[in-house]
């Protein structure tokens, strides 16, 4: 069986569970739909520096309550409390609060990679509603575990690819799967940064803990904490999720005994002939964010704050110009560097109305919570999350081997294909 399958296989075993009223036979018994006037009950594990961003989007949402915060770096506390502005119950573990479970409907986890399948397979099992950050899970089998129990608990799990919810990605989505540009047959993507990773630490026993993504243990890098992004948006432009990856990459701008590359480049092969770069560094800024999506008829680029078309000009299929043919012509290999310039002008910018232009985490907080109230599937639900987090392990498996890594029965592509 296919990864595909496997995927589709459970969710028809799901959608059976759910017709005759069960769940899965170690997760908590079913509540009952959440009414749009009731308060949500949101537990945190990880309110970290992300997770705290994350409680503010969610505070924003009518009817949300931050009922308890779980770190295992008790400083995070007072930071946590400054956000929900009261005396949050606070745990240094999760099973603790866990225990709890009826006093909470859903939880935010946003934790260090290595722990995610950990926190979100627990809350399940407590027969709470996950928002988990991204990457879904540190291992393939982890994902893979991580679906099975959202299947099987009926409970509602959302992975962070909040910009899934950025309007302007989503008008471009829309668009490009009109045949606005042509057939995309190419995507580069880009986050360069001029900026080490290394956050400070008030000790040096605390430097794994807190800079955590500079380590193999605990960390996927920047294809897991930047490329997830692309990945995702990547595979919902195919519309399938690459099967093959190869890429390269250094610790060349930090030499601070971190683990974790600095750059690298990562080329992905989509089943149907599409291609996705991957490009992070952070010892140039220049680039920034963003993706630049290539279609036979115009290009997409999107930025975390705006996106953009451009359409091809109407050129004839020929270097030598047709007023040329009759009496034949020497040429060099191009008659005008001119052709072959990058356009330099102004595309024309994605309209997003004022009322619409919320920060994505934000639209991403009230879609969870709209999903609970309505009983509804989330958009980047966990099929989003598996098909982004496998390639990206699989692509940091390529990088480390400087090998091409094929994962086509993942993809549900043929051998011969």
């Amino acid at each position: 069986m296919n990864r595909r399958e496997f995927l589709h296989g459970m969710s028809r075993g799901a959608a059976g569970l759910s017709a005759l009223g069960m769940t899965g036979a170690w997760a908590s018994p079913a509540r009952a739909a959440v009414a749009p006037s009731d308060q949500i009950r949101l537990g945190v594990i990880g309110p970290g520096n992300r997770g705290k961003d994350m409680m503010r989007h969610f505070l924003r949402v009518p009817g949300v309550h931050v009922a308890a915060l779980c770190d295992i770096y008790e400083p995070r506390f007072a930071e946590g409390r400054r956000v929900t502005g009261e005396s949050t119950p606070v745990y240094t573990d999760y099973r603790r609060m866990l225990e709890g479970a009826h006093e909470l409907d859903a939880v935010l986890i946003a934790t260090p990679l290595d722990r995610h399948a950990e926190h979100v397979l627990g809350c399940l099992d407590a027969g709470l509603h996950v928002y988990g950050e991204k990457a879904m899970a540190f291992t393939v089998e982890e994902c893979d575990a991580v679906v099975r129990a959202v299947r099987n608990s009926g409970r509602r799990y959302q992975v962070g690819h909040q910009y899934r919810y950025a309007p302007w990605y989503r008008q471009a989505v829309e668009r490009i799967g009109r045949g606005e540009i042509g057939k995309v047959t190419h995507i580069y993507a880009y986050w360069h940064r001029n900026f080490n990773w290394r956050r400070p630490i008030p000790d040096p026993s605390l430097e794994r803990l807190i800079n955590w993504r500079l380590y193999h243990e605990y960390s996927g890098g920047l294809l897991a904490e930047l490329g997830s992004h692309h990945l995702d948006l990547a595979n919902w432009i195919f519309d399938e999720m690459p099967h093959s990856a190869q890429g390269s990459g250094g610790i060349d701008f930090y030499k601070d005994g971190r683990e974790v590359l600095d750059n690298i480049q990562v080329l992905f092969d989509y089943p149907s002939g599409g291609t996705l770069f991957f490009s992070s560094i952070t010892g140039n800024h220049r680039a920034g964010f963003q993706i630049q999506i290539y279609g036979t008829g115009g290009t997409v680029e999107l930025t975390l704050q705006d996106g953009f078309f451009y359409y091809e000009p109407k050129r004839a299929n020929s270097a030598v110009p047709s007023d040329s043919t009759d009496e034949g012509v020497v040429t060099t290999p191009s008659l005008s560097t001119s052709s072959d310039m990058p356009y330099r002008g102004p595309g024309l910018p994605i309209e997003v109305p004022a009322e619409e232009s919320a920060d994505p985490s934000f639209l991403s907080a009230k879609a969870f919570v709209d999903s609970l109230r309505q009983e509804s599937r989330p958009f980047a639900d966990e099929e989003v999350g598996w098909s982004s987090a496998v390639p990206m392990i699989l692509g940091n498996q390529a990088i480390r081997s400087g090998n091409r890594v094929d994962f086509r029965d993942m993809a549900g592509v043929s051998s011969g294909s």
